[in-house]
């Protein structure tokens, strides 16, 4: 029987404090690496929280410095494949991109995804400094393929058809989902369904393990993120939700109940 030993984090980060942050990540890996790990996957803005200021002023120049050199160690260290959530990362033309890269075992950078739906609604100005991705990537890795997607993607279902269409057995969402901390606890109720919908649906639709690991608590004083980080079986049974504690949470995901299903429906072919 094929398992896939996951280690899901939900983060509460300190704004700015990137040293802070990682060694906390870097932590929870230590805590479970007894176990074996195959995969880790860490939020959307996991280093420095939603922070307009880092992302701007302390972006990843060089992927062989800062967070990335970090994680590359914590991969060689623990032996583990890691989804490194997401950093702004500033390209030679000074273009930043909301970029999540994909680490191997010996802590090399064999792929990464930069997000194409970026959040510019009701407030959000992400594209303001942000620049748009536009290629879809699967990660081949040791023990499956890992399709990649960031946050506000989820609501985007064309994206994951395309991803199942690569042969994403697994795919995975670092988010930083938010509220506004004023809202009252029926909007937040409301949120937290709307945001379940879209893990079940995106698990379900497409016959995948569908693993969201989202920022949680108070990042700035107009801002909740939400938790509720989710890893959602290929039936659309929620299998983990880590609510509002921050964390992280060992799982080992049959990997042949993904195989199977894809060989009995075989969806990727369909449009």
């Amino acid at each position: 029987m094929a398992k896939a030993r996951i280690l899901n984090i939900q983060l509460s980060p300190k704004i700015g404090d990137k040293l802070y942050n990682c060694n906390k990540v870097g932590q929870y890996i230590s805590n479970n690496a007894k176990n074996g790990l195959d995969l880790v996957v860490v939020p959307e803005f996991f280093s420095t929280g939603i922070d307009s200021t880092s992302f701007v002023e302390y972006p990843e120049a060089q992927e062989n410095s800062g967070v990335l050199a970090y994680f590359s160690e914590i991969a060689k260290q623990f032996s583990t494949n890691i989804i490194c959530g997401s950093v702004i990362e500033k390209t030679a033309d000074k273009k930043l991109y909301n970029t999540s890269y994909a680490l191997d075992r010996k802590g090399k950078i064999i792929s990464k995804y930069r997000k194409i739906h970026l959040y510019n609604y009701l407030g959000g100005n992400e594209g303001k400094t942000i620049t748009q991705g536009n290629t879809p990537v699967v990660v081949d890795f040791d023990f499956a393929k890992v399709g990649m997607s960031i946050c506000f993607d989820i609501r985007y279902p064309l994206l994951y058809k395309n991803l199942i269409k690569m042969g994403a057995e697994i795919i995975v969402s670092p988010s930083a989902w938010c509220i506004p901390s004023s809202s009252n606890a029926d909007d937040m109720a409301d949120f937290i369904n709307c945001w379940r919908a879209f893990n079940v649906s995106r698990a379900a639709e497409n016959l995948v393990y569908f693993v969201t690991s989202n920022l949680v608590g108070i990042n700035s004083q107009y801002l909740y993120c939400i938790g509720n980080s989710m890893v959602t079986d290929p039936l659309g049974r929620i299998i983990s939700n880590q609510q509002n504690s921050e964390g992280a949470k060992y799982l080992e995901l049959d990997m042949e109940v993904v195989r199977k299903l894809k060989k009995q429906y075989p969806i990727y072919n369909l449009d």
